[in-house]
């Protein structure tokens, strides 16, 4: 991403003791304006216009694609460039007579030219609408697994309450943690530079413009965008997954296995619908290359590598008893297992009924994408540990100390607005926590978490926050928790789905909304935005957002026939819940069987758990290497981290969303970077937002326009791989599939 920051590389060279009072980091220097406009006006109508709308718009749009097979997530990036023109207009259209309402005085709906301030307000309200950019509210998985996999019931209340407070706790640790990963200059949280450069490029003139605008260039693509994606979307369907191995050879299971992008390798598989590419990965054209060339070796270590030697070489857990690939659980003999059967009464495991079927089994790649992710939690720790320890240790001794000595012209600009006060902070976490209790007392049945859980889930983000905090301000890797609190919680409190997946997501999601909040707020801090209207903008939203994305999960759950139910739902119907099936399966694994029964002595997979010891040694391998070989400099590129990361999406993603990523990642952020300069710098995040946009809307335009019509011909009948699903095993009879 640093190229994007040549935007300020020809200002003239400064002093070193000017460099060390604006900021102590070259990127931040490069990157952040030094001057600020305190007369600017934020509170216009066009921010509160904009701003809700973009809110409401991506909080609903997110949720909506959500129980689709490939879902699509807007972030903020889609409204920072489409509510620039449109706020131009309204400077343009709307009248500048003055009225005066009481306690505010003298007001206009038309303040002026519309400045950047109230659009980065704008991005703002839009990134609570997109989660963060994470998509609908995590909470809401808990909603669906009840209603749509359980079969059982969870009233709107609780379901609204789960979702809000589950958001809103992360501003409280937040608050608490500003003063030190906010503040101090060397805490400069390096995924808000292309924001910021971003900002810059679309307000500050370019005397250097060529071809066209930013904004005629966003609305060709979009027009574009949104015309192609009916192709895919609805004529011709099978370009989504185009699979040439299975074309060639339509009776192998082998070829299908091996040639499937949705079920299989998908070796010679690639995509042409936008939906697919940018689903779990978001927009491959703003991963940096460095990111998108360390996913694609991990990428084909495990999916090339790996899975056939587990699956054809070992037959390793008896993997051609089961589908190669599959996110569902298994009986022994390679029928689905009857979860239904083993819940009783009180939602609880009815362990006869688990006896009688048997253990859970899983596909060998779906067990071994377990134990990578055991293997990425304690990588990342030990990576951060070699490579970042010294360094966060020095910053976080420097932050505590610069406080007190000096500050960098970014913080002693922000003094000249009101700062948040800290009782605003406590009160609302103290508010949101006896919400929660509340939640936890009344709504027992439903949530099945006891008080007590609820406090250590609080303890666990509030203990984590801050290291999280600092190395994802210093480092940008954030380390996830959600392994770690399914596994405690699977331990302490067995038997019980609902518990488990309501303690992940108090413990683990909580803790990263407060991270999510604290780059927003440094975002701000860049952008010289008062403290408190970030604070309300961020709140409102988020609550917004979380009432938006209930009623519209309650909206599709209740009208969507047999939705995220794979089985009977028509062919090539894209409401399978891809992400929530992934889920169920872990509220099944670490809550209702239990860590015991499926890692444990009396599971099949308890090996798996050795890949937390190698996790923790892989990345100590790379950085002895880099010790002895230091004129190697390329070593000390490999992450293993994010090696190990790569297919932590799959499944529910797919062998061709990962592909066909990877391609169009190294397609735009190598080749067209590399020779192609100016026009990535100038056109590649707006052509990212424009195929989003335009997506998301044809999407909508389809189901609400078209869903009652049908094709029937042959590009509608997916991607011909039937066979992929099958098992290899002899003897194993499936529906659909030949016996070996």
């Amino acid at each position: 991403m640093a190229t994007v920051l040549e935007i300020e590389q020809e200002q003239p060279k400064i002093s070193k003791v000017e460099e060390e009072e604006i900021s102590p980091i070259e990127e931040v220097r490069l990157t952040v304006s030094t001057l600020d406009d305190p007369t600017l006006p934020i509170w216009t109508f066009r921010m509160w216009v904009l701003g809700l709308i973009s809110c409401a718009a991506l909080s609903f749009i997110n949720q909506f694609f959500y129980y689709r097979t490939e879902p699509l997530i807007i972030t903020q990036i889609t409204i920072q460039i489409a509510s620039l023109p449109i706020g131009k207009f309204m400077a343009y259209a709307l009248p500048t007579t003055k009225f005066h309402i009481p306690g505010l005085g003298d007001c206009s709906l038309n303040p002026g030219p519309f400045n950047l301030k109230e659009h980065v307000l704008i991005s703002m309200f839009a990134n609570a609408g997109s989660g963060f950019g994470q998509g609908p509210a995590y909470a809401i998985g808990i909603v669906d697994i009840i209603k749509a996999f359980y079969k059982r019931k969870i009233s709107f209340l609780t379901s609204m309450l789960l979702v809000i407070t589950t958001q809103v706790l992360g501003y409280g640790w937040a608050g608490v943690m500003r003063k030190y990963v906010v503040e101090p200059a060397i805490m400069w949280w390096p995924a808000t530079m292309p924001q910021v450069s971003l900002f810059r490029a679309l307000h500050e003139k370019d005397p250097g413009e060529q071809w066209m605008s930013k904004g005629k260039f966003f609305i060709i693509a979009c027009i574009a965008s949104f015309v192609w994606a009916l192709v895919p979307g609805y004529l011709f369907p099978t370009l989504s997954a185009l699979s040439l191995l299975c074309f060639a050879f339509p009776k192998s299971v082998t070829a299908h296995q091996i040639g499937s992008g949705m079920h299989g390798l998908g070796i010679g598989s690639f995509s042409f619908d936008w939906s697919l590419i940018a689903s779990y990965m978001y927009s491959p054209l703003i991963s940096p290359f460095f990111a998108t060339a360390n996913v694609a070796v991990g990428y084909a270590l495990v999916v090339y590598v790996v899975t056939p030697v587990t699956y054809w070489g070992m037959n390793l857990y008896n993997a051609k008893t089961f589908p190669i690939f599959s996110p569902h659980l298994f009986t022994s003999q390679g029928n689905r297992y009857n979860i239904s059967a083993i819940v009783n009464d009180k939602f609880e495991l009815d362990a006869l009924q688990y006896a009688q079927q048997g253990r859970i089994n899983l596909s060998t790649f779906f067990a071994v994408t377990y134990g990578i992710g055991f293997a990425a939690v304690a990588a990342t720790l030990t990576h951060v540990g070699l490579f970042h320890g010294k360094e966060i240790w020095d910053k976080w001794r420097a932050s505590r100390s610069s406080r007190k000595e000096k500050e960098d012209i970014h913080t002693r600009l922000m003094k000249e607005y009101k700062d948040i006060p800290n009782w605003w902070f406590y009160l609302m976490l103290a508010a949101t926590f006896v919400v929660s209790l509340l939640v936890c007392f009344l709504a027992k049945d439903e949530v099945q978490m006891p008080w007590w859980a609820l406090i250590l889930a609080c303890a666990i983000a509030l203990i984590f926050t801050l290291p999280i905090s600092i190395i994802t301000a210093t480092t940008n890797q954030t380390p996830g928790l959600n392994i770690i609190t399914e596994y405690l919680m699977g331990l302490m409190l067995p038997g019980k789905p609902i518990a488990n997946v309501c303690f992940k997501t108090y413990g683990y999601i909580s803790m990263t909304q407060a991270i999510a909040f604290l780059q927003d707020f440094k975002l701000g801090h860049y952008m010289k935005i008062p403290p408190k209207s970030m604070f309300l903008v961020q709140l409102i939203g988020t609550i917004i957002a979380g009432v938006i994305n209930t009623g519209t999960a309650w909206y599709m759950l209740n009208s969507v026939k047999n939705i995220c139910q794979d089985d009977l739902l028509p062919a090539n119907s894209p409401w399978t819940c891809a992400q929530d099936r992934v889920f169920y399966d872990a509220s099944v694994i670490w809550g209702l069987a239990s860590p015991k029964r499926i890692f444990g002595v009396d599971g099949n997979y308890i090996a798996l758990n050795w890949f937390f010891l190698g996790g923790a040694l892989a990345p100590a391998l790379v950085w002895v290497l880099h010790r002895k070989f230091k004129k190697q400099t390329w070593i000390a590129l490999i992450n293993m981290p994010i090696i190990l990361q790569a297919t932590a999406m799959m499944p529910p993603a797919s062998s061709v969303n990962l592909s066909s990523w990877i391609v169009v990642g190294v397609i735009f952020n190598y080749f067209v970077f590399k020779y192609r300069k100016n026009w990535w710098q100038r056109y590649n995040y707006v052509l990212s937002a424009a195929l989003d946009a335009g997506v998301a809307i044809m999407s909508l335009f389809i189901y609400f326009a078209l869903s009652g019509t049908t094709l029937n011909w042959w590009g509608t009948g997916g991607e011909y791989c039937d066979l992929a699903t099958c098992p290899t095993a002899k003897g194993v009879v499936v529906d659909g599939c030949p016996v070996f």
